[in-house]
């Protein structure tokens, strides 16, 4: 039997910028004037989503922090001080950091000894996520974008030596990072380490992170897409020769509104796609045409057409229809997520997305409710998946 765990993912945007500016500029990511950005009413946003992070501890709804740059799409700016506030005042739930950008961070070792701090903090409640970040995060960081991939898995390997390494300092020297001297203090709570994730649909990635053995998490794959990555990470453990790996090792992200009924969730529902319309709007030095950000046999399309996989319907029914979206009234909410998990061979977490967009802390608190009451109780004791993993041939 498998039980689903809900988890709440709020990218706290700051929906207050006059749709002229927005209009007007050529991206509101990385160059959007910091002016347009009132800290009162960023104070309040803040206060807001603390508070719905309070109600979540208490419903059991586990909790999500990420953060993004020098834009109105999101507001934590820094996930290790966000994770560490969140770690202090929760006591139940877990807490997935989604994460640190490690390639932008110019030291992994930091990067652990403030998740070993935070793990600590929380006595134990954290689970570590990585992405691979890219475009307008390269501009804020200051990074270079080329050989990203190939820096991100260096970044990773740095940080799980660092939290797993307890009989004194060690020495790397890698290709990308040297650091002569490391000895984290204070070490995890969890040992060996906090629970690894990574946001990706790379196929490769995908089954790298299978043998590895770490949280495969998708941000509105829909059906195939993710049944594809899901496939790959399987496929290569069976390679490998390693266990099945459980319905706790998928995971997916996907905008979700709980209500009274279809009709009210679908009205408040489509404030959502905001995020998605507006609030990431990119130039195309930051979208097409930045070094690295694709293969260079795929830049000629990219630079005609774009590489987003963003859906392009942003309508409530079409993105429930592709599967990138949970919305209605509690049941009607539990039976796309139980049929989401047959089409795609098992997950175990689904990241919801309420607060986002235009929706008011007030509709986000009752979704919330709704959720952990009506909802999760539907996602518990499922069948097993009967499916056989198909290897190929060598």
């Amino acid at each position: 039997m498998t039980s689903i765990e809900l988890w709440n993912h709020c990218e706290n945007p700051y929906p207050f910028v006059p749709a002229e500016v927005l209009d007007a500029a050529d991206s509101v990511r990385a160059s959007l004037p910091s002016q347009h950005c009132d800290p009162e009413i960023a104070a309040k946003l803040y206060e807001e989503v603390f508070d719905e992070y309070r109600l979540c501890d208490e419903l059991g709804l586990h909790i999500v922090t990420n953060e993004h740059h020098s834009g109105i799409n999101n507001l934590w700016a820094a996930s290790p001080v966000i994770t560490g506030i969140v770690a202090n005042f929760t006591k139940k739930v877990r807490i997935l950091s989604l994460g640190t950008l490690i390639t932008v961070r110019p030291d992994p070792v930091r990067v652990a000894t403030e998740y070993a701090t935070i793990d600590v903090i929380s006595r134990g409640r954290l689970d570590i996520g990585f992405v691979k970040s890219g475009a307008t995060e390269m501009v804020s960081g200051n990074a270079n974008p080329m050989l990203i991939r190939e820096r991100e898995w260096e970044a990773i390997d740095l940080i799980e030596k660092s939290l797993t390494t307890h009989t004194g300092p060690f020495s790397w020297e890698g290709k990308f990072f040297t650091h002569p001297h490391v000895n984290v203090w204070p070490r995890p709570y969890q040992s060996p380490r906090p629970d690894f994730w990574a946001a990706t649909s790379d196929l490769p990635t995908c089954a790298e992170l299978g043998r590895r053995g770490y949280v495969n998490t998708l941000l509105f794959g829909g059906y195939d897409r993710t049944r594809k990555a899901y496939d790959a990470y399987k496929q290569a453990r069976a390679v490998a020769g390693l266990p099945k790996a459980g319905e706790d090792r998928f995971s997916y992200m996907a905008f979700c509104y709980v209500g009274d009924t279809d009709e009210e969730a679908m009205r408040i529902g489509q404030k959502i796609p905001w995020f998605l319309t507006v609030s990431i709007k990119s130039a195309p030095q930051f979208s097409k045409f930045q070094p690295g950000a694709v293969a260079p046999e795929m830049a000629p399309a990219v630079w005609r057409g774009g590489a987003s996989k963003r859906p392009t319907d942003m309508s409530v029914a079409s993105l429930i229809a592709q599967g990138q979206m949970f919305c209605g009234n509690p049941d009607t909410v539990a039976r796309p997520i139980k049929d989401f998990r047959q089409r795609v061979g098992g997950v175990g977490r689904i990241i919801m997305m309420t607060r986002q967009g235009l929706v008011t802390h007030a509709q986000a608190q009752k979704s919330f409710n709704l959720a952990a009451k009506e909802v999760l109780p539907q996602l518990a004791d499922l069948p097993a998946i009967e499916e056989t993993v198909k290897v190929a041939a060598e």
